[in-house]
C-alpha cells in the first residue's frame, strides 16, 4: 500500500515537472520571438507568486494539462482499438482539448489545424467551432502576417471552464500531490 503511494506520488511530482518544462519551453520561444516572456509561477518572487495565485491560477495546477493530454490521446486511442471514428465523436470536447492544451503550451492553432484535431469532417468542425464561440468558450483571431490564416483559442469563459473540469476531474491526484506539503505545513 505504502509503495503505490509512493509510484502516485512520483508519478504527479513527474507529471509536474513535464508541466514545468512545457513552461520554460514556452518561455524560450517567447523570447526567441522577441516577446515579452511571461514566467512560470514557480520562477516568480514571493510576493509576485501571490499576486498570480490570486487571478485564475488558484485553480490551476500544472497536472491538468498533462490531464488534457491523456484524455485526448485516449480518445484517438479508442476510435483506434473499435476500428471505427464513428462511435466516439463528441467533436466540440476535442476542440476544447486541443486548445486547452494549446493555451498551456503557449501556442497558437489555426481553425485548420483545430479542424484536423477534432477527427471530424472540416465541415462539422467547423460547426462546432462556430456553436462553441457563439457560446463563447472560444474566440477567433486574424494571423496578422497571413490574411488568409484564422487563429482559434479558448476564450476567458472557455479556459475557466476547462480549469473547472480538471479541477473535479482531478482533485484526487492534485490533492495527493499537495499531501507533502500540507504534511510540512503541519509540523
Amino acid at each position: 500500500m505504502n509503495s503505490t503511494g509512493q509510484l502516485m506520488r512520483n508519478r504527479a511530482k513527474a507529471i509536474r515537472l513535464i508541466a514545468i518544462a512545457n513552461e520554460l519551453l514556452a518561455v524560450a520561444r517567447e523570447l526567441e520571438i522577441g516577446e515579452k516572456p511571461s514566467l512560470p509561477a514557480c520562477f516568480l518572487a514571493e510576493s509576485e507568486h501571490e499576486v498570480h495565485k490570486g487571478r485564475a491560477a488558484t485553480q490551476d495546477h500544472p497536472v491538468w494539462v498533462e490531464l488534457a493530454r491523456q484524455t485526448y490521446d485516449d480518445r484517438r486511442r479508442r476510435a483506434k482499438i473499435f476500428a471505427s471514428e464513428d462511435l466516439f465523436g463528441e467533436p466540440a470536447w476535442d476542440i476544447l482539448l486541443d486548445l486547452f492544451i494549446a493555451a498551456k503550451e503557449r501556442r497558437r492553432v489555426s481553425v485548420t489545424s483545430a479542424c484536423i484535431g477534432s477527427a471530424v469532417p472540416s465541415t462539422t468542425a467547423l460547426r462546432w467551432i462556430a456553436i462553441l464561440e457563439k457560446n463563447e468558450f472560444l474566440a477567433r483571431e486574424a494571423d496578422p502576417g497571413d490574411a488568409r490564416r484564422v487563429y482559434v483559442k479558448l476564450s476567458a469563459r472557455g479556459y475557466s471552464a476547462m480549469l473547472d473540469y480538471f479541477a473535479s476531474a482531478s482533485r484526487s491526484i492534485v490533492l495527493l500531490d499537495d499531501a507533502p506539503a500540507q504534511a510540512v505545513a503541519a509540523r
